[in-house]
């Protein structure tokens, strides 16, 4: 496995990492574990959740999951660089009116401290925020942030789906305040999804922020199965846009014959090459998943492999505004 640091910081973390999205939903925990386990033997140090996962009336099952994991001792949290978030609803109805999405310092207390007891530990390495908060001043969401770090609770605070002026108006008002701020940026980016090349990555590099990619096989469509149309497979529930795609899935496929390499892998693999990105999450359902997912890091594609993908996949053209701009 291979390491870098997260963003500007000093915390080395896995070029993989392990998102655990489907534990407690489409995998049992007895193969969550497994996986985990396996994760660790592989060199995979960074793990990825979120207090919403398991989603509904179920909110929070993943991070128990986690939990229980932990609790079989043998290092396994000393060795784990865990990252959760906030900002979903979590069904709870004590809550009442704040039963609600959002940023606000009352939630992020709560839901950190209900979040540090279903994963059975006392901190949390990355602390990220799920969404944007269009309604909350950051005077007060960095101010519950700032706490959380100072009770030794979370080590650094991240985002996911913010755009680039997000990440700028963020740091901006961190730094006033004195405080790190963003260590990390989870986006939606993979070959089929390059908008965010246009400002997040810029952003993101500009500020020292590192970007973990979500979806990098843009759920399935390019892990090579697309094509089969399988019924009852997340493939044959998305024909329409498996249609859509299908002269770039062909083309995508070929390409990736002749390489002798699988679709996955080479998804992967591009997202690895690129200098703004830390570490692809890898939303694994079963152990066979988890290890075709693990040859990612060890594949590199030269300049000819990149430049043919991206003609099969053309981003936006470069950063804005060079990209649509004179």
């Amino acid at each position: 496995m291979e390491y870098t640091t997260l963003g500007r910081t000093g915390l080395k973390v896995s070029r993989l990492c392990l998102g655990t999205m489907n534990f407690g939903v489409d995998t049992e925990e007895k193969e969550a574990f497994r996986i985990m386990d396996a994760a660790l033997d592989a060199g995979i140090n960074f793990f990825d959740t979120a207090n919403v996962y398991g989603w509904g009336e179920n909110a929070g099952r993943t991070e128990e999951i986690i939990g229980r994991w932990f609790a079989q001792g043998g290092g396994r949290r000393e060795r784990v660089v865990l990252a959760t978030k906030v900002f979903g609803e979590m069904h709870n109805p004590l809550e009442g009116p704040n039963n609600t999405p959002g940023l606000s310092a009352f939630k992020i207390r709560r839901h950190l401290e209900d979040s540090l007891r279903r994963l059975q530990t006392d901190h949390i390495e990355l602390y990220q925020m799920h969404h944007v908060d269009w309604k909350v001043s950051w005077a007060e969401i960095w101010g519950a942030f700032e706490l959380a770090v100072q009770q030794g609770k979370a080590g650094y605070i991240g985002a996911s789906n913010f755009p680039g002026w997000k990440l700028m108006e963020a740091q901006k008002e961190a730094e006033s305040r004195h405080f790190l701020g963003l260590v990390s940026e989870q986006h939606k980016y993979n070959l089929n999804c390059r908008l965010p090349e246009l400002e997040v990555l810029p952003a993101a590099q500009h500020l020292g922020i590192g970007v973990i990619p979500w979806s990098p096989l843009d759920g399935g469509l390019l892990g090579g199965n697309a094509l089969k149309k399988q019924p009852g497979t997340r493939s044959g529930r998305d024909a329409a846009r498996i249609e859509k795609h299908r002269i770039q899935l062909e083309q995508f496929s070929g390409l990736c014959r002749e390489l002798g390499v699988r679709e996955d892998t080479v998804a992967l693999a591009w997202l690895l090459a690129n200098p703004a990105v830390t570490a692809p999450i890898i939303g694994c359902r079963t152990m066979e998943q988890f290890e075709q997912s693990l040859r990612a890091v060890e594949v590199v594609l030269n300049e000819e492999v990149l430049n043919r993908l991206d003609e099969i996949f053309p981003g936006p053209g470069g950063q804005a505004p060079e990209a649509y701009a004179w």
